[in-house]
């Protein structure tokens, strides 16, 4: 496993596959809303798939012309909205402990993730982990700012205007979108294979780990 030749002094993380186990929750809403909508349901194991990309783009990719993806979008936001975006997901075990040792070595961290910035709020606030991260970062509520490099712009204009040295920061995800949309920002990759992605995804990652400890260890060593 690759390792910085000294500490890192930024972490950005995604929040679902990363943090939070999101997926069987997401799922099951995508699924009441294309119910609601009339349209064929989807196989639960692909729409897996959908979790990680901006909505509008998995939206689009199902069939929806952009109207009709917006139109769904609000639908699937609604269903959000009355269960709680955090419903049906959890904590990866071992991350909030990682995070603590992570604020204990001085290292600032964020989150930069593709969900709407108030429901990454919401959930980070739900789980108790906010005061773990400086910049809670997500994409705008009409998400006309929500591919992965353009929320890590916005999460990395908000520390650079705290201060924050991004001389050395990593990012931290589980898809493609994430190698991508760091690598845009000539930030490094480190992908978890807890997360949703698949091993080829992580292809141009600086490293693929496999437990919250080895994914500590890369990042405090």
């Amino acid at each position: 496993m690759t390792t910085s030749s000294r500490p890192w002094s930024c972490v950005l993380f995604d929040l679902d596959g990363t943090l939070t186990d999101s997926a069987p929750g997401i799922v099951d809403r995508i699924d009441r809303a294309l119910k609601k909508l009339g349209r064929p349901v989807a196989d639960k194991a692909d729409l897996f798939s959908w979790v990680g990309p901006p909505m509008l783009e998995s939206l689009e990719q199902y069939g929806f012309t952009p109207n009709e993806a917006i139109e769904a979008l609000d639908v699937y936001r609604a269903i959000s909205e009355e269960d709680g975006p955090w419903s049906g997901s959890r904590v990866y075990d071992g991350i909030p402990e990682m995070l603590a040792r992570l604020n204990a070595a001085g290292i600032p961290l964020a989150v930069a993730s593709s969900k709407p910035e108030y429901q990454v709020a919401q959930v980070i606030e739900h789980f108790g982990l906010k005061r773990y991260f400086g910049i809670i970062c997500g994409a705008s509520a009409d998400e006309t700012i929500s591919a992965k490099a353009d929320v890590i712009a916005e999460a990395l204009r908000r520390l650079h205007h705290r201060g924050i040295d991004l001389s050395n920061t990593v990012y931290v995800g589980d898809r493609i979108h994430d190698v991508e949309g760091a690598t845009a920002h000539d930030l490094p990759v480190v992908i978890v294979g807890w997360g949703y992605g698949t091993e080829a995804e992580a292809q141009g990652s600086l490293a693929h780990v496999d437990t919250v400890a080895e994914l500590e260890k890369h990042l405090v060593g």
